[in-house]
């Protein structure tokens, strides 16, 4: 094989990128191109397959709709695919099948024999030009699929959609979590240019499910729709299903009222996450309805398949309880909305001393979320994280100066790991720490504490 180990592979798929002035990209309208990733996937056949595709945009939870959705798909006897982005401490983590993530021996093989392909594309770009690692990453994903028989995958796009390239699979379902301000200076400084960019993933004459939107947005949505003469619906307050509490047992999950699939416990603690199930639900039916399969839409067994798979999916990293004594929770709310979201959902079990630990990048809102995490917290720790050297973060004594003028006790630490430590002597053995991180700083987290996720 021409790489050994996944290093050495994953160093070569940047490569491309790498020659490139790729710190100084302006909008993806202007600076993305995703040909050369299409011209891979089609020379190597990996648009061939009759598979069917769900993809996922928004700006916060798509990560969560792509994992309940695979697992319901699972629970109902499917083989599916998934890919997401970014991963938590190691690029195999984006490629799972039945919620297992792709083998070291398997990536660096498959990244091998992709290379001569890799290689031809390279050569034909002008300078400045590049083949995107993710087109890469999902070539690489095509051809797992294809070789354990995925009947069926959920793609999640970055940041976008229009100019990305995990949009190039050929879906008959798109989804649209809730879509927010975020990424400006790639996506556009308006919400309705964020949202353009986000309906870019429709397909003529698909099918496209949204979470609840601002006005502004779901009207682009409902235009991009029409445009290509593609069936649009959207899910109202009557198709979500209903918080009915904790569960009574670990407190680790949520009961909920899922209309006709009765109340289940949801073994994951953000409200947040009951609007992306409900979308799941939605998303699991159609694409099943397309799909081979004995059990019949809406049977008893349908429906306890569905239950089984809501009672038994797991994303890490999101309201996620890390460990007790002090109890530590994380997720990746690095804006005003997603924060009182995160607080909202473990407030019953916060108990002081109460410390906040925040890693926001430098394009997110640092100022509000110190105005929300000030209000609960007896203790502020700013922190960063050099995981993802793209994802640049304040210097420390900017951070501080925002967080001082709401919180008196406030500290920095470099790393994650420091900040962990810090805060765990802070909130003593009786206390609570919240940790609301950008998702690299998650990945550290997760390595701190040993924790993989072979298999979700």
């Amino acid at each position: 094989m021409r790489f050994i180990t996944e290093t050495e592979a994953i160093t070569y798929v940047f490569e491309s990128l790498a020659h490139t002035n790729w710190r100084g990209r302006g909008l993806d309208e202007h600076t993305r191109d995703i040909s050369p990733s299409r011209k891979l996937l089609m020379e190597t056949g990996l648009l061939d397959s009759r598979r069917e595709y769900a993809v996922v945009t928004g700006s916060k939870g798509k990560g969560s709709v792509t994992a309940i959705t695979a697992k319901l798909l699972q629970s109902l006897g499917h083989t599916v695919g998934m890919v997401t982005s970014p991963h938590l401490t190691t690029y195999r983590q984006r490629f799972r099948v039945n919620g297992r993530m792709i083998s070291e021996e398997d990536l660096v093989r498959i990244i091998s024999e992709l290379s001569p392909h890799i290689d031809a594309v390279n050569a034909t770009l002008d300078e400045g030009r590049y083949l995107s690692p993710q087109g890469i990453f999902l070539a690489v994903a095509l051809k797992w699929f294809d070789e354990q028989d995925v009947t069926v995958a959920m793609i999640e796009v970055g940041r976008g959609g229009r100019y990305d390239d995990n949009s190039l699979v050929n879906n008959r379902l798109s989804l649209f979590t809730p879509i927010i301000m975020e990424h400006a200076r790639y996506l556009g400084n308006s919400l309705e240019r964020i949202a353009w960019h986000k309906a870019g993933i429709i397909k003529p004459h698909s099918i496209a499910y949204s979470l609840p939107q601002a006005p502004a947005v779901m009207d682009v949505l409902r235009r991009e729709a029409d445009a290509v003469d593609a069936r649009f619906e959207w899910l109202a307050t009557s198709d979500m299903g209903v918080y009915l509490g904790h569960d009574r047992g670990e407190k680790t999950g949520m009961m909920v009222e899922m209309g006709r699939y009765g109340t289940v416990t949801i073994p994951m603690l953000g409200r947040y996450e009951i609007e992306n199930a409900s979308l799941a639900v939605w998303a699991a039916g159609n694409l099943h309805g397309r799909l081979k399969t004995d059990i019949k839409h809406g049977s008893p067994e349908y429906v306890e398949k569905i239950r089984y798979g809501l009672e038994n999916v797991f994303w890490p990293g999101r309201c996620h309880k890390l460990q007790d004594a002090p109890a530590v929770y994380i997720d990746g709310a690095i804006n005003p909305l997603s924060a009182k979201s995160f607080i909202d959902s473990v407030r019953d079990f916060l108990t002081h001393p109460v410390v906040a630990v925040l890693a926001v990048p430098t394009d997110r809102d640092l100022d509000g979320l110190c105005k929300i995490f000030a209000q609960i917290s007896d203790t502020i720790i700013l922190t960063q994280t050099e995981r993802n050297i793209a994802i640049p973060f304040p210097a420390p004594d900017i951070a501080l100066g925002v967080v001082r003028q709401y919180h008196d006790h406030t500290y920095f630490a470099p790393t994650i790991a420091q900040a962990i430590d810090l805060a765990k002597i802070h909130a003593t053995k009786d206390g609570t720490v919240l940790m609301s991180v950008a998702q690299p700083a998650i990945g550290d987290a997760m390595h701190y504490y040993d924790l993989h996720f072979d298999v979700i």
